[in-house]
């Protein structure tokens, strides 16, 4: 089952997990976007079975997970992918931005998880996290995006040694800037959607090949995936030289908040 299914990211895991046989539960909150998706995936014989699903609601997660594993036969792996964004300074950005983002990429994932378990201990199944470079690293602009970020990954590290015994493993995936369909709800500083452009650090990943080593990763089993170049080089400067890294990031990005506070 994929969480954020409709959006470019989920999209391409969708496909490639399909195109490898598997059958696809796939959520997500735009129910327009889900039938487009539900009936591409069915054009290419792909078996799915789509819900309609706020994940920020609890009950309903349930629910989902409980309608989805009987339309397909159980469930064998969950894909915590969806997520939002915002961008915006901390010092201007009112609680209920980052409550919001909050409440998707970590507790989101939390109430999909929960619901999951039962099945995945059954099946002895495994979870994959989509998170982030901002998962272990700083990002000027994005605070709550981060912090949501860091939530995710120190969550599903601590659950790994405690869901090990019944058999389930989990992936914590950290792509770079990828082409997905975040971007286009990002949340500005009072909570409407922001129309400033978004800067990037290093090459934007297609989604296909991202959705591609994410998969290759989860099969292997191994417990974190980092994608892109960039990725792999922050991941050691943040053991290393963690102040210059954040000297270099924040040097990089800051023309994006200057060019959002002075339009």
């Amino acid at each position: 089952m994929i969480s954020g299914a409709a959006g470019g990211l989920g999209r391409a895991l969708s496909l490639r997990f399909g195109l490898l046989g598997a059958n696809v539960g796939i959520i997500d909150l735009e129910k327009d976007a889900l039938a487009r998706l539900s009936r591409e995936l069915t054009a290419r014989g792909i078996n799915n079975a789509p819900v309609t699903l706020d994940i920020t609601k609890e009950k309903a997660c349930g629910r989902a997970l409980d309608s989805i594993s009987g339309k397909l036969g159980g469930l064998y792996a969950l894909v915590n992918n969806a997520g939002i964004t915002h961008r915006s300074a901390f010092v201007k950005t009112r609680p209920q931005v980052f409550r919001r983002v909050m409440d998707v990429n970590f507790f989101g994932s939390l109430y999909l998880t929960g619901a999951a378990l039962p099945y995945l201990i059954a099946s002895k199944g495994q979870i994959i996290v989509i998170s982030s470079i901002a998962g272990f690293a700083p990002l000027l602009g994005r605070p709550g995006y981060a912090a949501s970020k860091h939530a995710l990954q120190g969550f599903f590290s601590s659950l790994r040694p405690e869901l090990s015994p019944y058999g389930i493993t989990i992936t914590i995936a950290c792509p770079g800037f990828t082409k997905t369909g975040i971007n286009k709800n990002a949340l500005d500083w009072d909570g409407s959607k922001t129309l400033h452009p978004q800067s990037t650090l290093g090459k934007v990943a297609d989604p296909w090949e991202t959705a591609g080593v994410i998969i290759t990763g989860a099969m292997n089993n191994r417990p974190l995936v980092i994608h892109s170049t960039i990725g792999r080089i922050t991941y050691l400067m943040m053991k290393i030289a963690p102040r210059l890294y954040e000297r270099m990031m924040a040097r990089s990005l800051r023309s994006e908040l200057e060019r959002h506070d002075n339009p």
